[in-house]
């Protein structure tokens, strides 16, 4: 190709209509020097050559897999109540009894530590991997890498997978056991590494982290990312709420906080009529589907779920099961 000819194509790919320098730039290199350049960054961070050579050896293309469900997460398809069907039911439920019953001396440490409610670590748990049960059969790093190099969330993916090849490096999981969902979320809890170097915790005393298979660490790791994030052990996270025809529908929103006792005297209502036990907290209303759809009064907590997972069903889904596990 003539250097005249290489010109008049660049200059026809900058002069598109409706393609801005952003979308160019936008466009992914290709992966193998792409995961060149990834490596050298790694190194240049301190990550040693061995567990590059380990943790990278083999990856030759991105998972298709990932990116088909990068692209069709159930908190923006699902309605709220779909949502909840599909994840707070009777089996779940009965299960998550099991294991209050099953595990009472370590999630007493835990709650006690921590100030956060054992109902609240199990549901996380049990909305997260079914307790355990299905925590991910990818490959973090690959999933990861194929994310950060897509381009739709690049820097925060590129991040990640950093994190993750520090994880490695310090020895807290071997390669072949650092599995998790496609977006990279690892272990029982499901922590993305930068949460795992943040909050996850060594609670069972062996000198690793491991929310792979340690209960304890799982627990603790849980217990000790909500106390981080804010929580409050005398609260609950809020609950379902019954409106009267003509309520204004645009007081809701977690902008808006009042007490439930204002929020009462503008028609809000528990569904069983009865009395609210907490008139003098500040509470939100949320309408998650729409006016036509369900209402809640949310606190405090339910924000703190929500850094977990901005997504509002994903909070009233983890909230929902630690009421049910509770009673």
């Amino acid at each position: 190709m003539t250097q005249f000819v290489r010109l008049l194509l660049i200059s026809m790919i900058i002069f598109i209509p409706g393609l801005n320098s952003s979308q160019a730039q936008a466009v992914p290199q290709d992966f193998g020097p792409w995961l060149q350049d990834l490596r050298n960054e790694a190194l240049a961070a301190g990550i040693t050559k061995k567990t590059l050579d380990r943790a990278l050896k083999g990856i030759k293309n991105p998972l298709p897999r990932v990116l088909e469900l990068d692209r069709n997460q159930p908190e923006f398809k699902q309605s709220t109540q779909e949502y909840l069907a599909a994840r707070v039911n009777s089996k779940r439920v009965a299960a998550g009894k099991v294991m209050l019953r099953r595990y009472p001396t370590w999630l007493g440490r835990v709650e006690d530590r921590y100030q956060v409610q054992r109902s609240f670590i199990l549901a996380l748990w049990g909305i997260e991997t079914g307790y355990g049960r299905h925590s991910g059969s990818f490959s973090v790093i690959e999933a990861l890498a194929t994310l950060a190099h897509d381009g739709r969330r690049a820097d925060y993916f590129r991040g990640e997978l950093l994190n993750a090849l520090r994880i490695l490096d310090a020895r807290h999981i071997r390669l072949k056991r650092m599995k998790g969902s496609w977006a990279g979320a690892m272990g029982q809890c499901q922590f993305m590494p930068s949460a795992f170097l943040k909050h996850a915790v060594d609670a069972d005393g062996d000198k690793h982290i491991n929310i792979w298979g340690s209960v304890p660490d799982v627990f603790a790791s849980t217990a000790n990312y909500l106390a981080q994030a804010g929580w409050q052990p005398e609260q609950g996270w809020g609950e379902a709420v019954t409106l009267p025809p003509d309520f204004d529908a645009s007081l809701a929103g977690l902008d808006t906080r009042q007490t439930v006792e204002r929020w009462h005297s503008l028609g809000v209502m528990r569904p069983d009529g009865k009395a609210f036990s907490t008139p003098q907290l500040e509470a939100s209303l949320i309408l998650p589907d729409g006016d036509k759809g369900p209402a809640y009064l949310v606190y405090d907590n339910f924000r703190v779920l929500r850094k977990w997972n901005r997504s509002n069903a994903f909070a009233i889904a983890v909230g929902t099961l630690a009421d049910r596990i509770s009673r």
